[in-house]
C-alpha cells in the first residue's frame, strides 16, 4: 500500500531544513508520525496510507535523516531541546490553529515523550501514541528506583534491560558506529531486518540509510547519559497517552513501563505479539489503534483505561468467546473485558450474547459485539468467521467454550444423543479452531486458542461416556494443535475445570429416564453444584493466566488437579473410582 496525493514541503528551523510530507484532508484532525533510528519517515508509509482517508497525516524526516539536512557540527545538534524545536516548527506549519495528535516509534517515541512533557508544547498536542521508545526521564527514574532497592526482581530487571541495550553502548563509542554503518552494516541491514523482523520491501529502508544511521548516532550521544544521570522530575504528560508494547521486542523490556501511570495519568495500554518494527510488520493493527485513539480524543472522551488483571497484556486485543451467554463463557468474556480487550460474545441465544456484550462494555472493553451462532453448525461458523474478520479483524484470542452436558450409561445413550454431544462439544471446537485458527496462521502474527475441556477428559466414568469422550477428544485435539501451531507463534491451551457452579444443570440431559425423573435429577445436580460453589469467575481467571503463560493443560479446581495427577501416576485408582455409582449430575462445567 502506498501513499497517493502526497504533498511535500520544506520547513526551516534552527539552521536546518526538514523534509515534510502531508496526505489527507488538512481540514481533518492532524496526525504527526515521528520515526525512529536508523529509519526515515518511510517507515510509516504503510500506516500513513491507512490513516490518510480519515486524517491529515504528516510525516517528517528527523534532522540528519532522509531528505532533511543535518546540523553542523553534529555534536550537540541532536539534543531533545532542538528536536522539540523541530517538532514545534512542523506542527506550526501544518496545523497552526489546532492541536496535533502525535505518534512516535523507537527514537521517534523517545523524543515525543519530551514533546508531550515539556511546558512549552502544552496545548499543541491533543494525544500521544508511543511505541517501542520510553521517556529517558522515566527510564532514569525507573533505574534509580531499582538501584535504591536492589531486590532480586529489581536486579534481574536491570540486568535484563542492560543486556538488551548493548547497541546503546556501542553507539557511544567514537568513530566505529559511523564506519560500520557506512560500510558492511549499512549494506547488510536490509537483509538483517528481513531475516530477524520479517521487514522488507515497499521502499524501506531507503538508500540514505548509511548516512542516516551515522548521523543518528548523535541522538544517543547527545541525550542518553545526561538524562539518565539527571532525569527531570516534572516529566508528566499533559495529553492522553496510548502505549503500544510489542511483547517480542528484543531491545526493550515491557517492564520498563511499570508505574507509567504515575507519569501519564490518562493512559491506555495495548500489547502486540510482535517484534520491534511494528509500523512495518503490523500496520493494520497499529493504524486501527491510532485511529481509535485519535477519534476518541477528538470527541472529547476520556481514554478507556483497563484496570483488571493482565490489562497490559490484553488491552486492545480482539477476543472471541463461544458460549458467552452465561456461566464460564460469560465470566471469561467479562474477565477479558476488564483487561481492556475488545470482545466478541458468541452464543446460540442472541439475547444472552447481547447482555454479555453490554456487560463487557461496562466492565472496560473498549468495544464489544454480540453474535448469534450455533457452534455445531459448520456453515453458521463459516459465516461468523467471515463476518468477524471483515468487521472486527482477525481474532487474537479464541476461547472455544460452548458445550452441553449429558449423563447416562452407554446403553441408555442413543446414536442421536452421541451426535448431539459430539456436534457441540467436539465439532464446535473443531470448527472454531479450523476457521479462526486459520485466520491467525494466515495473518502470520501469532495468537492463542483456548479450548475448554473438562476434568472428565481424563477421569473415566460409567455415567458420562459421551460427555467424557467428547472432552477427552478436545484435550487431545488441543495437544495436537499445540504441536502443529507452535512454529507459527500460536499457543493452544486446554482448560480442565471440575465442579463449577453454573446453570448447566438446568440444560443438561439425563438419558434413559422420563421427564419427571429428569427434572428431579437436574434439581439434585443443581443442589450438588451449589454446595461445591466454585464460581465461573475463577475459571475465567485461569483462562487468562493460561494464555499469558502459554500453558498446555490447565486443571482449574482442586479436584481437577488431583485427578490429573492420578491419571498420570495412579490410573488404576481412577479406573476403580469409575466403577462407583456417581452423583446424579454431570461432572462438569459450563453453559453454552
Amino acid at each position: 500500500m502506498t501513499l497517493d496525493g502526497v504533498r511535500e514541503r520544506r520547513v526551516r528551523t534552527g539552521g536546518i531544513e526538514l523534509c515534510v510530507t502531508e496526505s489527507g484532508d488538512p481540514a481533518d484532525p492532524t496526525v504527526i508520525l515521528v520515526h525512529g533510528y536508523p529509519d526515515t519517515k518511510e517507515v510509516w508509509s504503510q500506516v500513513a496510507a491507512r490513516l490518510a482517508g480519515r486524517f491529515h497525516v504528516v510525516l517528517y524526516d528527523v534532522r540528519g535523516h532522509g531528505g532533511s539536512t543535518a546540523p553542523r557540527p553534529l555534536r550537540g545538534g541532536f539534543t531533545l531541546e532542538k528536536l522539540t524545536d523541530d517538532f514545534m516548527a512542523v506542527a506550526d506549519a501544518v496545523s497552526p490553529d489546532r492541536p496535533v495528535h502525535l505518534v512516535g516509534h523507537d527514537w521517534g517515541s523517545v523524543q515525543s515523550w519530551e514533546f508531550v512533557t515539556v511546558a512549552r508544547t502544552e496545548g499543541r498536542i491533543a494525544s500521544f501514541t508511543s511505541m517501542s521508545g520510553p521517556s529517558l526521564d522515566h527510564l532514569g527514574h525507573w533505574a534509580k528506583e531499582r538501584l535504591k532497592r536492589p531486590t532480586p526482581r529489581a536486579v534481574a530487571q536491570l540486568l535484563g534491560q542492560g543486556r538488551r541495550s548493548w547497541y546503546v553502548y556501542a553507539l557511544h563509542t567514537p568513530v566505529l558506529p559511523e564506519l560500520a554503518w557506512r560500510g558492511p552494516l549499512g549494506r547488510r541491514w536490509p537483509k538483517m531486518l528481513a531475516r530477524l523482523e520479517q521487514v522488507s520491501g515497499g521502499g524501506y529502508p531507503t538508500a540514505s540509510l548509511p548516512s542516516d544511521a551515522a548521523n543518528g548516532a548523535w541522538l544517543y550521544r547527545d541525550n542518553v547519559r545526561s538524562r539518565l544521570r539527571g532525569p527531570r522530575t516534572d516529566a508528566h504528560a499533559h495529553a492522553p497517552v496510548q502505549l503500544i508494547t510489542p511483547l517480542g521486542d528484543v531491545f526493550l523490556s515491557e517492564r520498563l513501563y511499570d508505574g507509567l501511570e504515575r507519569w501519564a495519568p490518562l493512559l491506555v495500554l495495548r500489547t502486540l505479539d510482535a517484534k520491534h518494527w511494528i509500523p512495518r510488520t503490523r500496520p493494520d493493527q497499529v493504524a486501527a489503534w491510532i485511529g481509535e485513539f485519535v477519534t476518541a480524543n477528538e470527541a472529547g472522551r476520556l481514554p478507556v483505561t483497563a484496570t483488571g488483571a493482565y490489562a497490559r497484556r490484553f488491552g486492545g486485543r480482539l477476543v472471541l468467546v463461544t458460549g458467552a451467554g452465561s456461566g464460564i463463557g460469560r465470566a471469561t468474556a467479562l474477565a477479558f473485558a476488564g483487561a481492556g480487550a475488545r470482545v466478541v460474545a458468541v452464543d446460540r441465544d442472541a439475547e444472552s450474547a447481547a447482555r454479555t456484550a453490554e456487560s463487557a462494555r461496562l466492565a472496560g472493553a473498549p468495544e464489544a459485539w454480540a453474535e448469534q451462532a450455533d457452534v455445531s453448525d459448520e456453515r453458521a461458523m463459516e459465516k461468523l468467521a467471515g463476518k468477524v474478520a471483515a468487521e472486527y479483524g482477525v481474532v487474537d484470542v479464541l476461547v472455544n467454550n460452548a458445550g452441553i452436558g449429558l449423563s447416562g450409561s452407554f446403553f441408555d445413550t442413543t446414536a442421536e444423543d452421541w451426535k448431539e454431544v459430539l456436534d457441540v462439544n467436539l465439532w464446535g471446537v473443531i470448527h472454531g479452531c479450523r476457521l479462526f485458527g486459520r485466520q491467525m496462521a494466515d495473518r502470520g502474527h501469532g495468537g492463542h486458542i483456548v479450548n475448554v475441556a473438562s476434568a472428565a477428559a481424563y477421569q473415566p466414568s460409567k455415567a458420562l461416556p459421551a460427555y467424557s469422550t467428547s472432552k477427552a477428544a478436545v484435550l487431545m485435539l488441543s495437544e495436537c494443535l499445540r504441536a502443529e501451531l507452535a512454529d507459527q507463534g500460536i499457543g493452544v491451551s486446554a482448560i480442565c475445570p471440575g465442579f463449577i457452579n453454573t446453570n448447566i444443570t438446568t440444560t443438561a440431559r439425563f438419558t434413559g429416564v422420563d421427564a419427571e425423573e429428569q427434572a428431579h435429577r437436574r434439581k439434585r445436580a443443581a443442589r450438588l453444584y451449589g454446595l461445591r460453589n466454585y464460581p465461573p469467575e475463577k475459571v475465567a481467571s485461569a483462562i487468562l493466566r493460561a494464555v499469558v503463560r502459554n500453558e498446555a493443560v490447565a486443571p482449574v479446581t482442586p479436584e481437577a488437579r488431583v485427578l490429573r495427577l492420578m491419571s498420570r501416576f495412579a490410573p488404576g485408582a481412577l479406573r476403580a473410582l469409575a466403577r462407583l455409582d456417581p452423583p446424579t449430575a454431570p461432572k462438569d462445567k459450563k453453559q453454552e
